[in-house]
């Protein structure tokens, strides 16, 4: 069962339509589908354009907001060719002509007449574009019911995208106006613009953008190239960096007569586009030039920044370093100002010496971590708490340090802990009347 988005489709459209999806790679059907249709299903078209929107340049269908024709056409340079229509030939056909002169003057004349007596009861439609790609698109099919498939390809898009494009690919670009109401229009298309040989030129060598001046886009274009007569065909080329016409070609035109006009005009003007080519390449080398020394200027100013980098952390480093060194510096100091005014303060607080008659007293000799001996008494009844306070207000004594008794060997608990919360006194710890006792430096551990 087909999908809904493939309904009312024929067999062929159906393939297109699948085959577009595999090769666009979008995955909505609807959206496949709307883009074929606005492509009249010319799958090669379709996506070409899809192509032409993932490299940036607008879709035909989304052009550019308009602005004004930029085309030079005041060039008195430019290569004319006007086709006159045969003059009448024999008796016969001078007799034809005069006899149908006054008619077709008439006619012609009321034409005029009527048409400028128009424009003030009825602005010309033609005159506001609204819709300049629908314009492109109508002319392509109605083209294509006249007069078949083979043909120039047809550029399909506006004639500002065409510009555009030309300037960019510095190709010529070929731009035909079609009279639908011109005697010499059907047979300029069906013999000369389709001839095999015309579509091989033109498909090789440039750009070929069509409209007719009935639609509004055409009309347009006719308004900036001012065409005298139908068929007209305008060659325009980037020169002196402006798109410029540089050729015209205005009449009833042959195949090999077209082929040859065209030749001699790209072969005139050819040297532009080579010179403007080698300026581009110039151009594009300055930049890269340019491109690559910017380059290195930012690869050379990121090292020198790098650079500066490393040495603001090495200065802020040293500094840091320097202020945690000062800082230590601070810290050790206030530490052993705390620590001399400890030991100051323990020696105010230590009970005066027993005299060395008191039977009572104790003879105590300390031997220090740095082989010097100190000797005091003390009393019997005085805690140990005293010994370690009068070892700690020593200058030579250590930060920290506990007593040790050699007979027997132990350490005296002299400061208070959880299995001796208040110290024994001397008679406690069983020292006798002359002791000699060891201070172990415990600074370090």
């Amino acid at each position: 069962m087909a999908a809904p988005e493939e309904r009312d489709l024929t067999q062929e459209q159906t393939e297109k339509l699948l085959q577009f999806q595999d090769l666009t790679g979008i995955e909505s059907m609807d959206q496949c589908r709307h883009t074929l249709e606005q492509h009249n299903w010319n799958i090669e078209a379709a996506v070409q354009d899809r192509l032409n929107e993932q490299e940036g340049v607008p879709s035909v269908f989304n052009p550019p907001p308009s602005r004004p024709l930029q085309v030079n056409t005041a060039d008195h340079r430019i290569y004319s060719y006007v086709v006159s229509r045969p003059q009448p030939r024999g008796l016969l056909g001078w007799g034809y002509y005069l006899i149908m002169l006054p008619f077709r003057f008439t006619y012609y004349t009321i034409l005029d007449i009527f048409r400028f007596a128009l424009r003030f009861i009825r602005p010309d439609p033609r005159s506001r574009v609204t819709d300049p790609v629908g314009d492109i698109v109508s002319f392509m099919h109605s083209f294509e019911e006249k007069y078949g498939r083979a043909h120039p390809v047809f550029y399909q898009g506006t004639y500002s995208q065409a510009l555009n494009d030309a300037k960019r690919e510095l190709r010529f670009l070929l731009v035909y106006l079609h009279g639908d109401d011109h005697q010499d229009s059907d047979e300029f298309c069906r013999n000369t613009l389709c001839a095999p040989e015309v579509i091989s030129l033109i498909n090789t060598r440039m750009l070929f953008w069509a409209c007719s001046t009935n639609k509004p886009e055409g009309y347009r274009v006719s308004q900036a190239l001012r065409e005298n007569t139908y068929p007209f065909l305008a060659m325009i080329m980037l020169k002196d960096r402006r798109m410029t016409v540089v050729g015209r070609l205005e009449g009833l035109i042959q195949p090999d007569d077209l082929i040859n006009q065209l030749t001699f005009i790209m072969d005139a003007n050819q040297t532009y586009l080579v010179s403007e080519r080698l300026e581009r390449e110039e151009r594009n080398q300055t930049q890269v030039l340019r491109q690559q020394q910017d380059e290195a200027y930012l690869a050379s100013l990121r090292a020198d920044q790098e650079k500066e980098r490393k040495k603001r952390e090495e200065r802020e480093r040293k500094r840091r370093k320097e202020e945690e060194v000062q800082q230590q510096k601070l810290a050790e100091e206030r530490r052993r100002q705390n620590l001399q005014e400890e030991k100051e303060r323990k020696l105010e607080c230590l009970p005066p010496e027993p005299s060395a008659d008191d039977p009572e007293s104790v003879k105590i000799i300390f031997k220090l971590p740095n082989d010097t001996r100190v000797e005091r008494r003390f009393h019997f009844s005085q805690s140990l708490t005293v010994i370690h306070d009068f070892l700690f207000s020593l200058k030579e004594s250590p930060e920290k340090f506990q007593i040790e008794a050699n007979f027997p060997r132990r350490v005296l608990p002299c400061v208070p802990s959880e299995e001796w919360p208040n110290p024994p006194t001397l008679q406690e710890a069983g020292l006798s009347h002359t002791e000699v006792l060891f201070v172990q430096d415990l600074t370090d551990e």
